[in-house]
């Protein structure tokens, strides 16, 4: 069995023209590159969170880029009252 990578969670980011790869120590780290990946002006769409487990990197979650834009902008309203 391979052994377990040092940095056990993985986001690929996806778009028209854009494809990256990136691995992280947690998952809170995972998450950061995605909404940073994913926000306003960003030519990605979609992101693939992965994580490493038995062996294998094992889908975690997808997250599309409207749903962190809607998170930002509803949070952008709430700062602005």
């Amino acid at each position: 069995m391979p052994t377990k990578p040092r940095k056990p969670w993985r986001v690929i980011v996806t778009g028209p023209d854009v494809r990256a790869e990136s691995d992280h120590t947690s998952e809170a780290k995972a998450y950061a590159l995605v909404r940073a990946s994913l926000g306003e002006g960003s030519p990605a769409d979609t992101a693939r969170i992965e994580y490493w487990e038995d062996g294998l990197w094992r889908w975690f979650e997808t997250v599309h880029a409207d749903e962190i834009r809607a998170t930002q902008a509803a949070a952008d309203c709430a700062t602005e009252k």
